[in-house]
């Protein structure tokens, strides 16, 4: 079986994204998003893509952003990929010449091999929970038995992910990734050390478990 990619979204303090490198995160998430709690700030999100070891991308999440604001962004930080977390066309998110993984929120009825179809040059989909008017992070789970058995692309799991139920979602979906935001944090927007550290040993763990 292939090793569980981890990536811990939200960071906005430099330390949390050294933690996560070091105790195995493949990523971290940078939200350039105004109206989040997790918003992160150019020198702090600068910061924390500099200190972090190879191997380790960083990743800038979007919200229908401006082609102007994401071309400022990407001329300070240097993102390894682009998360697109709103209503973005194909055409927006091939436009910057950064890969890109496509966030789908998993509303009725959608359908992921629409989306995979329409997103051909996604690197994956990720598969969030929907909320009305909430783009993402709000820390609820959706019905992992509505994802198909089968996509052309690979796919991130995210939306209420936690410690304790990350291994239950790689038994059932196996992901590519999983992705967690709200499930490590102590508080809204404030990430807890201890739990980013749990999360990520609950995934080796059963990854190991499952070899």
């Amino acid at each position: 079986m292939t090793r569980t990619r981890i990536k811990i979204c939200g960071l906005r303090d430099p330390a949390h994204a050294l933690i996560a490198a070091r105790e195995g995160a493949d990523a971290i998430g940078l939200v350039f998003y105004g109206d989040s709690p997790r918003n992160v700030c150019l020198e702090a999100a600068a910061a924390m893509s500099a200190a972090l070891p190879p191997y380790v991308t960083p990743v800038g999440l979007f919200v229908n952003e401006t082609v102007n604001e994401i071309e400022r962004i990407l001329a300070r930080v240097p993102l390894g990929l682009l998360q697109f977390q709103g209503d973005e066309t194909p055409e927006f998110c091939d436009g910057f010449g950064v890969p890109y993984v496509r966030a789908v929120r998993m509303e009725q009825g959608v359908d992921l091999l629409e989306y995979a179809g329409r997103f051909k040059r996604a690197k994956a989909l990720l598969l969030d929970a929907h909320v009305p008017g909430l783009p993402g992070g709000t820390g609820t789970k959706f019905d992992w038995s509505r994802i198909p058995r089968s996509l052309p692309i690979p796919l991130i799991l995210s939306g209420g992910l936690h410690a304790g139920n990350v291994a239950d979602a790689i038994r059932e979906v196996r992901p590519w990734a999983v992705d967690v935001s709200s499930g490590v944090e102590a508080s809204r927007g404030v990430k807890d050390p201890a739990k980013i550290v749990e999360f990520i040993r609950s995934v080796q763990v059963e990854d190991a478990a499952s070899r």
